[in-house]
């Protein structure tokens, strides 16, 4: 079954939804940053140009949507440690001393420096077109925003990460892979404006860092109205004692303010998972409920719900009048392999198909934010929803045997509409036509 984004007539037919596991997919060949964004606000993610939900509440490893205030954002003191100590490589020691006296600060300035914390300033003040020459930097260091295009140069990053850092098999490892995951994207690329008329560049995007001319890491950004979206962050092993992870996670956060997007989605948070912990270390953080689509604080309170219940909304527990425990317990980790999806890949394992089960789930096991049938039946009008077939467009109510199909038969194309138009809600469905 495709979907279509739909008012613009130059749109094309773009996804195909199903469920495989604990998650429901789709995949796309053109979608709006506009729609996508929503997307991402109902608990969706994408990997290439296949968009994923997971069902929390089936999941072994409940993947939880969570997004940064960047404009509020604070880096704790390691974090900030690890930024001045990369700082301090790239410029060295001579530079830092030459470029103290050639160039000497007032006391207001450094003052200023002792005593606040400028993110924008510290995550580029090593970069080559910034630095004052001379004297010359010990390393020349440079970060550029490029179109998420396959090179083979970003291919040897890939691989090298993948297969060193991930400790995936060379077998798994491939340039369709890298191509299919982490450069196709359905969304367009195009230059808007904010609403003080900054310009603002929507789309997907590679984020590349460059030491002394070689690539050495790349992120794999969805800059979208409302957010900067990380998809994927890789670097090359010979990086690795600089904590890359941490200062691409500063530096995105600095372009979210910067490109005036105010929020960090770094992905999901996977509690179960004690390695993908750290993204809840940068504050303030919100985390995403999954039935109401609403934004809760991940705050200690929350983090110990996390720990007794694998899965938690809070709105269902505030309902209920279940309070977080007194103190945090000890959680077992998930095991090893099982957390490639907060990566940005859509992972499968742990995730047993059961049969019928995968096609029942939504409607028989309550998936989270999913509408029953009563739902659906009272809410949305599946006799208008837009349908394609080939080149025609038409209402649902126009194909052959709809009328006489029954929503109750999981043969009938009004059951498969129906499935679809519950795991999207309302608002989305209203938005996309269904092809085929």
């Amino acid at each position: 079954m495709q979907t279509l984004a739909a008012p613009a007539a130059d749109e094309q037919p773009v996804s195909i939804i199903s469920p495989i596991g604990a998650s429901y997919y789709t995949s796309a060949r053109s979608l709006s940053v506009e729609l996508y964004q929503d997307f991402l606000d109902r608990g969706w993610r994408r990997s290439g140009t296949t968009i994923y939900k997971p069902n929390l509440r089936k999941s072994c490893c409940p993947q939880y949507t969570i997004r940064l205030d960047a404009l509020a954002f604070k880096p704790t003191r390691d974090q900030r440690r690890t930024l001045n100590r990369w700082t301090r490589y790239i410029l060295g020691e001579e530079y830092v001393r030459k470029a103290a006296t050639l160039y000497p600060k007032s006391k207001e300035e450094k003052a200023k420096r002792r005593n606040e914390f400028d993110l924008y300033e510290s995550v580029h003040e090593c970069e080559c077109p910034r630095l004052k020459i001379p004297p010359e930097p010990a390393h020349k260091f440079e970060v550029t925003l490029e179109p998420s295009n396959f090179t083979e140069e970003k291919y040897k990053l890939f691989e090298n990460y993948q297969r060193l850092v991930h400790h995936e098999p060379p077998s798994k490892i491939s340039r369709r892979g890298f191509k299919r995951f982490l450069c196709d994207s359905p969304l367009k690329n195009t230059v808007s404006r904010t609403a003080d008329q900054q310009e603002q560049k929507l789309g997907s995007y590679h984020q590349c860092y460059r030491l002394d001319g070689r690539l050495v890491a790349v992120g794999v950004l969805d800059l979208l109205p409302q957010c900067l979206s990380a998809v994927y962050f890789l670097y090359h092993e010979d990086m690795s004692e600089w904590s890359f992870g941490k200062l691409s996670a500063l530096r995105e956060a600095s372009l979210a303010i910067e490109g005036g997007y105010r929020y960090y989605y770094m992905g999901f948070y996977i509690h179960s998972c004690v390695k993908m912990r750290y993204k809840g270390d940068y504050h303030p953080q919100c985390i995403l409920d999954p039935e109401t689509c609403e934004w809760d604080p991940l705050d200690e309170d929350f983090k110990r719900r996390l720990d007794v219940r694998k899965y938690v909304s809070l709105s269902r527990e505030r309902r209920l009048g279940i309070v977080a425990p007194a103190h945090p317990s000890r959680v077992t980790d998930v095991p090893q392999g099982q957390d490639a999806a907060s990566e940005g890949f859509p992972d499968t394992a742990g995730e047993q198909s059961t049969g019928d089960d995968d096609i029942n789930d939504l409607f028989t096991e309550s998936m989270p934010g999913a509408l029953t049938i009563p739902q659906v039946l009272s809410t949305i009008d599946l006799d208008r929803i837009r349908i394609n077939v080939g080149p025609h467009f038409c209402a649902a109510e126009n194909l052959v045997g709809w009328l006489e199909s029954d929503i109750e038969n999981q043969a009938s194309l009004k059951w498969l509409i129906a499935r679809f138009a519950a795991v999207l809600g309302k608002e989305l469905v209203e938005r996309v036509v269904v092809g085929f």
